[in-house]
C-alpha cells in the first residue's frame, strides 16, 4: 500500500489534491481513500490530507503517521519538525518552492524535490494553487499511474477553461522533474 500525506494551507486546494489523487488511483483501476484533517477551519491554517492506494481493498481507516511520500505544498510549514516526522526512510518529499532541491534538503536535513508549483499556478490561472502542478509532479515521479488518469479525474471535479489551464499546467509540471525517479521506492512500497 502506497501511503500520502499531503500539507497545505486552507485555501491551496490540499483536499481537493488528496480526493483528485485518488480519482485517479480509482481511474487507474486501483483501490483508494482520501479524507483530510483540519485543525481549525480558515483560510491560511494549516491543513493535512491522506491519501492511500492499493491494489487490494484498503480495510485500514486511521491517519497515515508514516507516509511513503509528502507532498508539501506551502514551504513555510517546513519549519515545524514534526511535518517529516514518520517518513519512512527512502520516502519522497515534494515541495511547492522557488529554492532548489538541493537547498532544500540541505535546510532541512531531508531528501526533498522542488517545484515552483504555486508560480507556476499564478501564470497560468492567475492565482498561486500549487495542488495540481504537484500532483502531476508526483505522479511522473513515482509513476504510480498514467498521467491520463490524473487527467480524468481532473474533469470530474473542473469543466471549461478551467479544466484545460490545468490540463496545461500537468504537462509543464511533468516536464519538469525527472520521470520516474522515484520509480524504484513506489515498486517496493507497493510490493
Amino acid at each position: 500500500m502506497i501511503e500520502i500525506r499531503i500539507h497545505g494551507r486552507g485555501g491551496q486546494g490540499n483536499v481537493v489534491a488528496a480526493y483528485i489523487l485518488a480519482g485517479a488511483a480509482f481511474n487507474a483501476g486501483r483501490y483508494c481513500q482520501a479524507f483530510p484533517a483540519f485543525g481549525a477551519e480558515r483560510r491560511g491554517a494549516p491543513v493535512v490530507a491522506f491519501v492511500r492506494i492499493h491494489d487490494s481493498p484498503i480495510r485500514r481507516r486511521s491517519q497515515v503517521r508514516s507516509p511513503d511520500y509528502l507532498i508539501v505544498q506551502d514551504e513555510h510549514l517546513l519549519h515545524d519538525p514534526t511535518l517529516t516526522a514518520g517518513l519512512k526512510p527512502g520516502g519522497g518529499c515534494l515541495v511547492n518552492s522557488n529554492l532548489s532541491s538541493e537547498d532544500l534538503s540541505e535546510m532541512y536535513g531531508v531528501a526533498m524535490t522542488a517545484l515552483p508549483a504555486g508560480q507556476m499556478s499564478m501564470a497560468m490561472m492567475g492565482r498561486a494553487v500549487p495542488n495540481v502542478p504537484l500532483l502531476s509532479a508526483f505522479l511522473t515521479l513515482t509513476e504510480l499511474m498514467p498521467l491520463d488518469a490524473l487527467k480524468k479525474a481532473m474533469g470530474e471535479r473542473f469543466k471549461g477553461t478551467v479544466l484545460e489551464k490545468n490540463i496545461l499546467l500537468v504537462d509543464e509540471a511533468a516536464q519538469r522533474v525527472p520521470a520516474g525517479a522515484w520509480k524504484e521506492i513506489s515498486l517496493a512500497r507497493s510490493a
